[in-house]
């Protein structure tokens, strides 16, 4: 039994984590750097001890701090959401020689599936079909134009530790190959650590379709079907949807078992996810495996009606898997929109900042998994996402409308976010109609991106507005006030 768990981790998936355990009737520890002395899951869980400083190096990456608060507080678990150090192995391993439970794979199956190239190798040996590409470390340039000319252009050039888009380089002209080969290591040194790099065929036109696995110790292992994750700025995902609007039930069906096939080749156990790019005539090859949970589970607990981090809690305590392939089937239709504290017109600039005004949507169908309050400061050292808003509908359609209302609702003053760019998305007639791929933003450019002149927040001018309209009221009452001497209920609170 795990009758504590501490999550390492912070924002709106350390909470996400927390209730489940409440639900599940385990007692929760939060882990919290300076930056995050007041943050919500500091607030919610049973127990919260401080890690250090605002750097997450110096905090929620320090594994001997975080080790040390889970032997003190008696937590016999860690759920280590995503990011930070879900796919570290050291922190698996060390979690592992303490004793304490760690909610995700072995620390020998992350360091299989976390290296890019080994992951490829293990793919290919087990009948899964790769990109074509490289099987080995480029160890010079000379090497890699050799490699890149054998394969042909374009490609990408991709860190073998990489992840969230960093590492990353496509390469469309032969003149590129050499600066796009130092960019690339630069950056995945300074990210991970490691430069080694590996080089792929690039897919033209690719879908980013990926498929949640579910996999115990006793050999279980069952998929929750896709999720379609095309709408990516800089190789980051803004919004994801389930059913795919690309896939037909066949290839659902036939991707499905090679994503078993994958999680089993490497006796995996937890939540995972098998990413596979898709080309337009469904052609479909391994892309990675990620092993811890996504951030865009909810929409397939909402249309599978499967409770994911409760289930990775179960396996983790060693319980044999109850669910079943055949009894996983998809229900309407969930649409997931990351709303994020930046500027989507000013190149995606993050915004911090403390959050005057929040009203989040509620209703029929709609989930906020969030973190933020009114008066909130957001700071300046995370991930600039504040929430993430699911919606499901019957079907495609009423689930699209319903995110348009949902995002309507949806009101923050005081930092700018992405929601004005989301709707502008739900608009789009591609998105619509679901014909678009990994390039759907640079496409779309035109209509996506407000230009200088008209890049005024409406919800800016309403403030204006709001403001003159009082000063206006004041002005006009002061002769009658001139004359009589009560003070305000206003001015006593705030004397």
């Amino acid at each position: 039994m795990i009758n504590k768990v501490l999550v390492a981790n912070r924002g709106e998936i350390a909470l996400r984590v927390m209730r489940s355990c409440r639900e599940m009737g385990i007692q929760t520890v939060a882990v919290f750097s300076e930056a995050d002395r007041s943050a919500q899951h500091v607030r919610y869980a049973d127990e919260a001890y401080p890690i250090g400083p605002a750097a997450s190096s110096e905090s929620y990456l320090n594994i001997e701090k975080i080790i040390e608060v889970t032997k003190k507080s008696g937590a016999d678990a860690i759920h280590p959401g995503y990011g930070f150090l879900s796919e570290n192995a050291r922190f698996s391993a060390r979690c592992k020689e303490e004793g304490i439970i760690f909610i995700g794979p072995s620390p020998e199956v992350i360091n299989t599936m976390g290296d890019k190239i080994t992951a490829r190798e293990t793919m290919i040996k087990s009948g899964v079909p790769v990109v074509p590409g490289t099987n080995e470390t480029l160890e010079s340039d000379q090497q890699a134009l050799d490699v890149i000319r054998g394969i042909g252009l374009p490609v990408m050039i991709k860190a073998s530790a990489g992840g969230g888009g960093k590492g990353m380089r496509l390469v469309r002209e032969e003149k590129d190959i050499l600066s796009s080969l130092r960019a690339a290591r630069s950056e995945a040194k300074a990210a991970f650590g490691n430069d080694t790099l590996y080089v792929e065929k690039f897919v033209t036109n690719p879908h980013h379709i990926e498929f949640q696995v579910l996999a115990d110790k006793y050999g279980n292992v069952i998929h929750l079907c896709e999720r379609e994750c095309s709408v990516q700025r800089r190789h980051q995902k803004i919004i994801e949807e389930t059913p795919s609007p690309l896939l037909t039930p066949e290839i659902r069906e036939e991707m499905g078992r090679h994503a078993v096939q994958a999680a089993r080749s490497v006796k995996y156990e937890g939540a995972g996810t098998i990413e596979f790019l898709v080309d337009n005539d469904l052609n479909y090859y391994f892309l990675e495996m990620n092993t811890r949970l996504q951030v865009e589970h909810p929409i397939t607990e909402r249309v599978v009606g499967v409770d994911l981090v409760k289930e990775q809690i179960l396996i983790a305590a060693g319980e044999e898997m109850k669910l079943r392939q055949e009894e996983i089937v998809q229900r309407g239709h969930a649409i997931e929109c990351r709303i994020y504290a930046e500027d989507p017109d000013n190149n995606f600039m993050p915004s911090p900042g403390r959050m005057r005004h929040l009203t989040e949507p509620f209703g029929l169908g709609v989930r906020v998994d969030g973190y933020v309050y009114e008066g909130y400061e957001i700071p300046i050292w995370y991930d600039p996402m504040i929430s993430k808003l699911i919606v499901w509908g019957s079907n495609r359609y009423e689930a699209i409308q319903r995110m348009k209302r949902a995002l309507h609702e949806y009101k923050i003053t005081g930092v700018k976010t992405s929601i004005p760019f989301l709707l502008r998305i739900m608009d789009n007639t591609d998105f619509v109609i679901g014909q678009y791929d990994t390039g759907f933003i640079e496409k779309n450019a035109e209509t996506l991106f407000q230009t200088l002149e008209c890049n005024i927040n409406c919800q800016d001018v309403a403030l204006m507005v709001a403001y003159i309209d009082y000063l206006n009221r004041q002005e006009k009452r002061k002769p009658a006030e001139s004359v009589h001497t009560t003070k305000s209920a206003w001015r006593k609170i705030n004397q």
